[in-house]
């Protein structure tokens, strides 16, 4: 199709589409009902129309060419004036319509993530446009760190901007399905059959394989670009008959289990539903190998947002559940379903963006040792690189056990009930946000750059601090924040519908104890991956080990403690990625040039991180003393928003005044020439 053409459907699909948009917002009397326990549904439709419509605007190109600056402004200029005006208009006598200030925000909401998008692919095309300025004047060693570092902080800005609109909608999609499964025995049964796939996800796709995969892809892409394809579609193969070999043995010991163990309904469901969504993991996990080959390839666009297409699925099953009024059981069935076919959609996204790069074959000649190296740093991997997924299967496993063998261990009683996976699964989220939005997409785009610079000593470990300093300059004031903002945000996001108010403040603890380590999290992340970068398995495998049976001790003591709970297990996981945190950073130092993880000026910089993180808190505390505490929805996104954006100012105003250089290595365009010692980086 010719740009001409394409322009003139998607002017042609705009004008249906707003026309469609101005008769469903002003017909008299029309609504969209709470039902099935979802409440406000019309919220997330008033965001996803409007989401449509500037998208749409944007594409038929009035002002410029699509992805052109002048164009996306003028498109959310008019977008945002339009959204005003078509709430506005609603207050017309006769329309019998309702007018709210919750409505109009939605309706922005939905023009700010449309421009977002948008705004985000237009620098993405300026950055590649770009990435071989290289200034002459540079020496050869300069010119090639230069462009190292400016290439990972362009790759941080994509792949967290395009996970922070895949995040958003992950937020939509676990607002509805909160609303309608509920704290309930039906919601924990279906936190547990994500349990599996999540969790071969992360280790195979996102994890180890991954750690094990793109070191020798990226050498194999640069020096023979004959094996390169065949590596590659080796694996692919190889990933698939594994996954779906361990499907099928899944699918058998669950029938089984179905079969000779009946008589509790709740775990018969979690089993089912465990059925329904099993073959979702070969899927997602070959479709996030892919995405590590298309960031080799530096397409970490395509990888980031694949993730979109399960939330958007998800979310129009869990509307469709509502919408209909069906019954809680059933819902949950629907939602796996979505989730599956969601899976296929995943594959076909990730193979479409993969065309330009390999050529699929059936030749494996050359690439044998490849493959073993791969299998060999694999299965340690597997440990090392998933402490912190393991750790949060095993919370999970230990929170299912009311559902799936009852209320007593040992003939005491058990100190979780038939909610506490329901409730410990949605908080997960939550924690994940921030970490899955910048501390994994810093771990992402350093990889493929640690694994090139694994024999430059020097060049390896400027790049390992400044990962490290990226992920506490982001990790720092987000666990301070989420930990002040985390009841308001919990209220937020779930409760409403069959999600009750008790299950809010078991919520809000949990939280509590997660955010406490989010920091580490993110730097976990960087400094397994800077081992697994020069082929060492072993020392994470180690660590992790510790870790993780470290971890099962805290949880299976910390539940047991009065007043905890389930929220034992959230400060289980954050006390032992601390100490895999400490653990890590005193191993890794003796790999690089001067045995040392920080220089004194990394230091210097981490202090001022975490002075500015605590001066923070203190103008978000006094938002949230100053806003009285509202029972509606509206006033606590009220609060929780106005706090959320006086934190942010006041970390961005704190970090140009103390003229942190982290701040300016996410925002700026272009990176400054590297400073003559390019291992101690200011």
């Amino acid at each position: 199709m010719s740009p001409g053409v394409r322009r003139r459907a998607v002017r042609i699909a705009f004008f249906a589409f707003a026309a469609l948009l101005v008769v469903g917002t002003h017909w008299p009397s029309l609504r969209i009902p709470d039902a099935g326990g979802f409440t406000r549904v019309d919220l997330l439709v008033h965001a996803g129309a409007f989401f449509v419509w500037t998208a749409l605007l944007i594409g038929a190109s009035f002002f410029g060419p699509a992805l052109s600056k002048r164009n996306v402004v003028w498109a959310a200029a008019i977008g945002a004036a339009y959204a005003s005006i078509d709430e506005a208009t609603q207050s017309i006598p006769g329309l019998n319509r309702h007018v709210g200030w919750d409505d109009w925000a939605m309706n922005l909401a939905g023009v700010a993530l449309a421009t977002g998008a948008a705004l985000l692919a237009w620098r993405v095309r300026g950055a590649r446009s770009r990435a071989t300025d290289v200034s002459p004047e540079m020496s050869e060693l300069e010119q090639s760190h230069d462009s190292a570092h400016r290439g990972v902080f362009a790759a941080v800005r994509v792949v967290a901007g395009l996970t922070l609109v895949s995040r958003f909608g992950g937020l939509l999609r676990d607002m509805a399905t909160a609303r309608v499964l509920g704290d309930t025995a039906v919601g924990s049964a279906f936190g547990f059959a994500f349990l599996i796939p999540n969790l071969f996800r992360r280790l195979f796709g996102e994890g180890a394989l991954s750690a094990a995969f793109i070191p020798i892809y990226t050498e194999l892409s640069r020096e023979d670009p004959v094996r390169a394809p065949r590596f590659a579609t080796l694996t692919v193969a190889m990933l698939a008959a594994l996954t779906m070999s361990i499907t099928l043995v899944g699918e058998a010991v669950l029938l089984l289990v179905l079969l000779l163990a009946p008589g509790n309904p709740d775990r018969a469901l979690a089993i089912r539903l465990a059925m329904i969504l099993l073959p979702y993991m070969p899927l997602v996990c070959t479709t996030a190998l892919m995405g590590g080959m298309l960031q080799v390839h530096g397409r970490f666009g395509p990888a980031a947002g694949a993730s979109i297409i399960l939330n958007l699925v998800i979310l129009v099953g869990a509307i469709a559940a509502a919408a209909l009024d069906i019954d809680t059981v059933v819902a949950a069935y629907v939602l796996a379903a979505a989730a599956l076919c969601s899976g296929f959609g995943q594959l076909a996204w990730c193979l479409l963006a993969l065309r330009p790069f390999i050529r699929w074959t059936r030749v494996f000649t050359g690439v044998g040792e490849s493959a073993r190296v791969m299998l060999k740093r694999f299965v340690p991997g597997a440990i090392g690189l998933g402490a912190l997924q393991l750790n949060t299967m095993m919370d999970g496993l230990i929170a299912s056990w009311p559902i799936l063998v009852g209320p007593t261990i040992f003939d005491l009683v058990y100190p979780l009930d038939e909610s506490s996976n329901s409730v410990l699964s949605y908080t997960q989220r939550l924690y994940q946000f921030p970490l899955g939005v910048f501390g994994i997409a810093i771990a992402t785009a350093v990889f493929p750059a640690l694994a090139r610079a694994a024999k430059d000593g020097s060049l390896f470990g400027a790049m390992i601090r400044r990962g490290v300093r990226l992920s506490l300059f982001i990790g720092l004031p987000a666990t301070i924040g989420l930990m002040i903002v985390r009841r308001d945000l919990v209220s937020v996001v779930f409760e409403g519908g069959n999600f009750s108010s008790a299950g809010v403040d078991r919520s809000a603890f949990i939280l509590m104890g997660y955010a406490g380590a989010v920091w580490a999290y993110s730097v976990n992340h960087t400094l397994v991956r800077g081992f697994y970068a020069q082929g060492d398995t072993r020392t994470p495998v180690r660590i992790s080990l510790i870790t993780v049976a470290l971890n099962f001790c805290g949880n299976i003591s910390l539940i047991w403690v009065p007043g905890l709970g389930e929220a034992g297990l959230a400060w289980s996981t954050a006390i032992t990625s601390t100490a895999q945190c400490l653990l890590l950073s005193r191993a890794l130092r003796s790999r690089l040039p001067d045995h040392r993880l920080l220089q004194r000026e990394d230091w210097m910089a981490v202090a001022k991180i975490a002075g500015a993180s605590l001066a923070m808190a203190l103008p978000v505390i006094a938002v949230a003393l100053w806003m009285p505490a509202q029972d509606s929805w509206g006033g606590r996104l009220a609060r929780l928003s106005v706090s959320l954006g006086v934190g942010v100012a006041a970390f961005a105003l704190l970090a140009a005044a103390l003229k942190m250089p982290e701040l300016r290595w996410l925002l700026s365009r272009r990176r400054a020439p590297v400073e003559a010692n390019v291992s101690s980086p200011s």
